[in-house]
């Protein structure tokens, strides 16, 4: 028997192709569901890696202060899911009876599928809407990622797939159609396109894979000549297993080259040269796509910037990490510079060589320039306006107090209204330039041992006469706790002010401002109640923000910038503490700071 024509003989033999499809179609349903099973969570870990992995990358790019909570929160979801999946991996390898419970395994894996695409969903339904910009470009690109890299992990059930595909897309394609973004919407209508054209692609491979199973069994029943058929079908099924992953790096380019991303996206080969750009792009550089194709990179990089590009895009070839915010001089086709800020990611393969470099960038031109403008008003309100006014200010008060002689009545009223005004202005110059240094990052706190009675004391006294301008009585409580806090003293003071003097100025007169000290387990709670308006209900989300004030003409009459609050927060914030509101039984607003003690307070600042 002549072995190396024996396959073509066998496919050429109709009794033999006749033979061959009866034992197919007589293969044991169960063992190619066991099969299917075994495939199924043979690649289950990798699931379970890739949700760490790629989990830690989005916690890196996403990761705010201000969203600890809900990180940890997802990361709990995260965590459950893992540990519940690791569990069903280790019973099924320990599993005696694989065979006859293939089906109960089935519907086991296809919940844990579910329950890993929910957290997923759960990211991008809660992260996407609280970032902005690149942030939520690097999000909808990982969840297509997350949805595409499934394909070969549940390809041996493609409605498995299905289920973890939607679970993925659904709740972040319901975001981007109620976001009220007009491009956000036409991306939500795509991602429906996007889940069939996966589904189709995880169908079409569990289909292969059922029949290739099929025909393992109906080989193993057939002669030697089957056997040698058997194996090619075997490099076969390693082919499609390597096609799913060319379809999974396709689907990561299509999803990160999309036409209607806001921001330029260009994919750059490893010889430095462009292979691709979305419209943003020409739009930013002023060039056609025919006019760049094949060109080097450095065609947009100023001449200037040459020497430092060639270096970093030397190093990032050699070791395939990628480049986050990263400024630089660019050329446009006009002649005209911009500056851009572009985070570079590599395509690696698992071997770790570099496929191409995708770069997203934005102009920051524009940015930049305010920030200079910003600066230069920033000095001017310091040095021209601020110091001439302090002087202004100090000669109305000698003029009013009677140092330089009596005054004429009328005279003394417009001098009077002249001080009250300066000072108005002064102090919105000085809540300007607070502002400004806790952006900047350079405000000084000098935290020392304070007793927390003794500052209330004293704001007290400091802010008794201008409640009395109102006809307000201040009132603290009776028996004050003796307390230690950890805070600076002059800027302990300044909230204290401000809470009180927004108390006095918004009760009607004759009421009483109460004034309470409360020691709690780790913290002292100062609080500042009034029998004012309240706050309006939708003021209350925007009451520590800029320039926020709830009624403008009430602004004008009592006074205010609308920052006191603002400055109030983040003062109290870098003092480790908290700040907050609740509405007064019987009417009225309590607004209340919280100082951790001193043994709290030392823990913050060493950490």
């Amino acid at each position: 028997m002549d072995l190396l024509n024996a396959p073509e003989r066998s496919l050429r033999d109709e009794p033999n192709l006749a033979l061959l499809e009866k034992q197919r179609a007589q293969a044991d349903p169960r063992k190619i569901l066991a099969d299917r099973v075994e495939q199924l969570y043979a690649q289950l870990w990798i699931a379970i890696l890739g949700a760490f992995a790629v989990g830690g990358i989005a916690t890196f790019e996403l990761w705010e202060p201000r969203y600890r909570g809900l990180m940890l929160f997802w990361w709990g979801l995260v965590l459950l899911t893992t540990l519940a999946s690791t569990s069903l991996l280790v019973s099924y390898r320990r599993s005696p009876n694989k065979l006859d419970q293939a089906e109960q395994w089935l519907r086991w894996h296809g919940l844990a599928a579910l329950a890993i695409g929910s957290v997923w969903g759960f990211a991008g339904a809660v992260f996407f809407p609280a970032h902005t910009g690149e942030q939520q470009v690097f999000l909808a690109f990982l969840l297509a990622g997350v949805v595409t890299g499934g394909i070969p992990v549940f390809s041996g059930s493609w409605p498995i797939f299905a289920v973890f595909a939607a679970s993925v897309l659904l709740p972040f394609t319901y975001i981007l159609a109620t976001f009220g973004n007009r491009l956000f919407m036409e991306l939500a209508a795509l991602a429906p396109v996007f889940y069939a054209v996966n589904v189709a692609i995880a169908y079409r491979l569990a289909s292969v894979f059922s029949t290739g199973y099929r025909l393992r069994y109906a080989y193993s029943e057939l002669t030697d000549d089957y056997r040698i058929l058997n194996k090619r079908l075997g490099d076969q099924l390693l082919e499609l297993q390597e096609a799913g992953r060319q379809v999974e790096e396709s689907g990561r380019k299509l999803a990160l080259f999309a036409d209607r991303a806001p921001i330029a996206v260009i994919e750059i080969g490893t010889d430095g040269c462009i292979q691709q750009l979305n419209p943003s792009a020409e739009a930013l550089f002023g060039y056609a796509p025919a006019e760049l194709l094949g060109k080097p990179i450095q065609t947009l990089v100023a001449p200037a910037a040459q020497a430092a590009f060639q270096q970093q895009w030397q190093t990032l070839v050699e070791t395939g990490s990628p480049l986050l915010a990263q400024l630089m001089r660019n050329l446009r086709r006009d002649g005209l510079e911009v500056v851009c800020e572009w985070t570079v990611t590599p395509l690696v393969n698992p071997d770790g060589r570099v496929l191409s470099v995708v770069a997203q960038g934005r102009d920051m031109s524009s940015q930049l320039e305010a920030e200079r403008m910003k600066k230069e008003f920033t000095s001017t309100l310091s040095h021209e306006l601020r110091t001439p006014l302090t002087s202004i200010i100090g000669s109305l008060q000698l003029v009013n107090s009677g140092v330089m002689g009596g005054v004429d009545k009328d005279v003394l009223e417009l001098t009077v209204i002249a001080e009250r005004n300066g000072q108005r202005l002064l102090d919105l110059i000085n809540d300007l330039l607070d502002v400004e240094k806790i952006r900047a990052g350079k405000f000084d706190i000098t935290l020392e041992s304070l007793a927390i009675d003794d500052v209330l004391k004293e704001a007290l006294v400091l802010n008794r006469a201008f409640a009395e301008r109102y006809r307000v009585e201040l009132k603290a409580a009776d028996s004050l706790p003796a307390a230690c806090v950890c805070a600076d003293r002059k800027r302990l003071l300044q909230v204290l002010t401000n809470l009180i003097s927004n108390a006095a100025k918004f009760s009607p007169a004759g009421e009483t401002v109460d004034i309470g000290l409360q020691q709690q387990s780790h913290s002292v709670r100062v609080s500042v109640q009034d029998r004012g308006p309240g706050i309006p209900a939708d003021f209350r989300a925007k009451i520590f923000t800029r320039f926020s004030q709830a009624d403008a003409a009430t602004a004008r009459q009592k006074g205010g910038t609308g920052l006191g609050l603002a400055i109030c927060k983040h003062l109290i914030e870098l003092m480790h503490g908290a700040i907050g509101f609740q509405d007064r039984p019987g009417g009225g607003t309590i607004f209340w700071i919280e100082i951790p003690m001193q043994d709290v307070s030392q823990t913050n600042k060493e950490n």
